[in-house]
């Protein structure tokens, strides 16, 4: 039944049974494939195996762990917008400008 709302042979490579395309014939690393590949890594699998598993070199494969490690952490640099930086962005040109002779500061001499 799941065989037909996938389309055949087709769902077969993607399900867990450890299909591997025809020899000859190479599958396409998709983002999925390349983040199980670089999963298993850092669950522990040798590096060697899991290249060998994917039909990949050990080079790329250490490169696509590396470009994962660097966004998760550049991800977590950053935040997501809100409206308190519309305010924050207000108030700093405010102060920046016309907002210090609001606290006294006198006009320098134009």
């Amino acid at each position: 039944m799941d065989d037909v709302e996938r389309g055949g042979a087709a769902g077969a490579e993607t399900s867990d049974i450890g299909a591997v395309a025809a020899p000859g014939r190479e599958r396409r690393m998709t983002a999925n494939r390349k983040w199980d590949a670089v999963l298993r890594i850092l669950r522990g699998e040798p590096l060697e195996i899991v290249a060998r598993d994917f039909a990949v070199t050990a080079a790329d494969l250490s490169g696509w762990r590396d470009a994962f490690l660097d966004a998760g952490a550049a991800s977590l640099k950053s935040r997501a917008r809100d409206d308190r930086d519309e305010t924050i962005a207000r108030l700093r040109t405010k102060v920046g400008t016309e907002g210090l002779f609001e606290f006294g500061l006198q006009r320098p001499n134009d």
